[in-house]
C-alpha cells in the first residue's frame, strides 16, 4: 500500500460524498463526477487549488496539522477519519520490511484470558491473527479450528480472513453485512497506521482477490476505530446470542489487543455462553486419558 495513492483515494471518496449545497456552495455547470470538486474544497478548507492537488496527488507530504485540520474540517471528517488523514499525509522513513518471527502473545496475557470468567477473550495482533484465546472464546468464534491452531503461524486463525472466506464464520454472525463494514473499517485504520506491514498488505491482497464484498468494501474507504459495541450471534451450538464487545489495547509497543466478549446478567445469552463453556469443560473431561 503506496501512502501518496492511498491519501488521494481516501480524500477523493470524502469529497464524492459531500454535495456543494451542504457545505453552503453554489453548484455550477454539470459535474463528471459527484460531490465537491477540488478547487471547491481548496476554498472551504483555505488553500490553493494547487497546494490541495499537489496534496491529493501525493506530491505534497508535509502538510502542517493546521492544513490538515482544515481540510478535515472542510470535508467533515470523524475523529477517526481526521487521525487517518494525518496519518497518510505523513511521510513514512522506514522502509518495508520482510516478514520476521511470528508474534507471539505473552505468557502473562494468556494467563490473564484463561483466568477471566465468564468472558470470552482473544489474543489479536494488529492484522487480527488470533495469537491466543481462553476456552470461551475459542468456541464462541471457532470451534471448528482446533483448540491449539494460535500458537502456530502456519495454523493460526484470522479474524477478518475468517469473516470472509470461512462459511462457518460468515453463519456465525446474524448481521453479517454489519459485521463486514465494521471489520474493513476497522482494518483501513490499521493499515494507515502501519503501512510498511508486508503480512498486513498480503493479507488485504488476498482478501481483495478472493473477495468481491471485502473488495467492494475496501474501495470506500471506511475508517472507524471499532472497540466497542453490541453483536448478535447465531451459534450452531447454543443458538442466538447478543453480546458486548470492548477491545482492550495492550500497554506495550507491540500492538496487541484483547477482544472480549461479554453478556448482560440474568439474559438468555449469559445462560448460553454459560452452556458454551460448560460444554467445553466436559469435552475437557472426556479426552483426558
Amino acid at each position: 500500500m503506496e501512502k501518496p495513492a492511498e491519501l488521494g483515494e481516501f480524500l477523493r471518496t470524502r469529497r464524492a460524498r459531500l454535495q456543494p449545497s451542504a457545505v453552503g456552495l453554489t453548484s455550477y455547470g454539470a459535474r463528471r463526477v459527484p460531490g465537491l470538486r477540488r478547487e471547491e474544497l481548496a476554498q472551504l478548507a483555505g488553500v490553493s487549488v494547487a497546494y490541495y492537488t499537489r496534496l491529493e496527488q501525493g506530491q505534497s507530504q508535509n502538510a502542517s496539522d493546521d492544513v490538515l485540520d482544515a481540510i478535515a474540517r472542510a470535508l467533515q471528517l470523524s475523529d477517526d477519519e481526521t487521525m487517518h488523514l494525518r496519518n497518510l499525509a505523513r511521510p513514512t522513513r522506514r522502509k518495508r520490511r520482510p516478514a520476521g518471527k511470528p508474534e507471539t502473545a505473552r505468557p502473562a496475557t494468556k494467563q490473564l484470558i484463561e483466568a477471566i470468567d465468564g468472558i470470552a477473550a482473544v489474543v489479536m495482533d494488529r492484522r487480527s491473527d488470533v495469537l491466543a484465546w481462553n476456552d470461551l472464546g475459542h468456541q464462541l468464534l471457532a470451534g471448528h479450528y482446533e483448540a491449539d491452531s494460535p500458537y502456530s503461524a502456519e495454523t493460526r486463525p484470522n479474524l477478518t480472513r475468517m469473516l470472509f472466506l470461512d462459511p462457518h464464520t460468515r453463519e456465525l454472525y446474524a448481521r453479517w453485512d454489519e459485521e463486514a463494514k465494521r471489520s474493513v473499517a476497522s482494518l483501513r485504520l490499521i493499515a494507515g497506521r502501519h503501512p510498511n506491514d508486508l503480512h498486513l498488505a498480503e493479507v488485504i491482497g488476498e482478501l481483495s482477490m478472493k473477495s468481491t464484498e471485502f473488495a467492494e468494501l475496501w474501495s470506500r474507504h471506511p475508517v472507524v476505530n471499532c472497540t466497542f459495541g453490541t453483536k448478535q450471534f447465531q451459534h450452531p451450538v447454543v443458538g442466538q446470542l447478543e453480546l458486548s464487545f470492548e477491545v482492550a489495547q495492550l500497554p506495550d509497543d507491540s500492538a496487541h489487543r484483547i477482544l472480549m466478549y461479554s453478556a448482560q446478567p440474568g439474559t438468555p445469552s449469559e445462560a448460553a455462553l454459560r452452556l458454551l463453556l460448560a460444554g467445553t469443560h466436559e469435552l475437557d473431561s472426556s479426552t483426558r486419558p
